[in-house]
């Protein structure tokens, strides 16, 4: 049962670097028509900006000890995700519901954690996770005949994303950016294993470090067709690329 005094909160969620902020920013410039009856909820968070970033339009830059602060005042969920201290305010969350749908783009942690807060159950919801990774290439890579450990892949296969991304935004890397990225591709698997609990599952092959989301102004490859999906699911159509993923699809 949905609360019909509340709008819809629309959740795109996956991997550090599998594509959120490139599809959430072409989506913007490709769709406004769509995007302009989204609210972005925007999180708060104790890491730095990136290049690039706006504060209070991609998240509330603020210190760790400024957002432990905020622990202890109601409404407040503070969470530690991937070495980084974040906090959403749920009673902002309703109150943008109140007018129009709102748009919560971020990790798996913080979405799950919109998911199951008592005062969000009722409300209607659209969870769309962001895969690296197709449902078929997954069962393919789980035949015993391949000896693939699908864990170290799919670090492996994120780690190069992001050593990417990073190498685009700063070229020289230092210890903390590569600590940082081995933090983040470590934590991919576990991420994955949680897709089952969001409605559809896009995969997308381009993350933030494709070149084919924003090098020729349209997107290309699968960036585009992680686009069209995300627009059509907003549009209460269902794309033949979305997927629902089971419980057990990875060990």
């Amino acid at each position: 049962m949905t609360n019909s005094n509340l709008n819809r909160l629309v959740i795109l969620t996956g991997p550090s670097c599998v594509g959120k902020s490139p599809l959430d920013r072409a989506f913007g410039k490709l769709n406004p028509d769509i995007r302009e009856r989204l609210s972005k909820f925007v999180l708060y968070i104790s890491r730095l900006p990136r290049p690039g970033e706006l504060d209070g339009m991609d998240y509330f830059f603020r210190s760790r000890e400024q957002i432990e602060t905020l622990e202890k005042k109601p409404g407040y969920i503070v969470m530690d995700v991937r070495g980084d201290l974040q906090a959403v305010n749920i009673d902002e969350i309703v109150t943008l519901l109140q007018k129009k749908d709102v748009f919560f783009e971020g990790n798996p942690f913080v979405a799950q954690a919109l998911q199951a807060h008592p005062k969000l159950l009722k409300i209607q919801r659209l969870g769309i996770f962001l895969s690296p990774i197709s449902k078929e290439e997954i069962t393919y890579l789980k035949r015993p005949e391949l000896h693939v450990s699908l864990p170290g892949l799919i670090t492996d296969m994120m780690r190069r994303k992001l050593l990417r991304r990073t190498r685009k935004q700063k070229g020289e890397l230092s210890l903390i950016d590569l600590e940082n990225i081995e933090r983040r591709a470590s934590s991919a698997y576990k991420e994955l294993k949680e897709a089952w609990r969001f409605d559809y599952v896009i995969p997308n092959h381009d993350g933030e470090d494709s070149e084919n989301w924003d090098a020729f102004y349209y997107p290309l490859g699968d960036a585009r067709k992680t686009l069209r999906a995300f627009a059509e699911l907003l549009e209460g159509k269902i794309p033949p690329v979305v997927e629902k993923w089971e419980e057990d699809i990875l060990p």
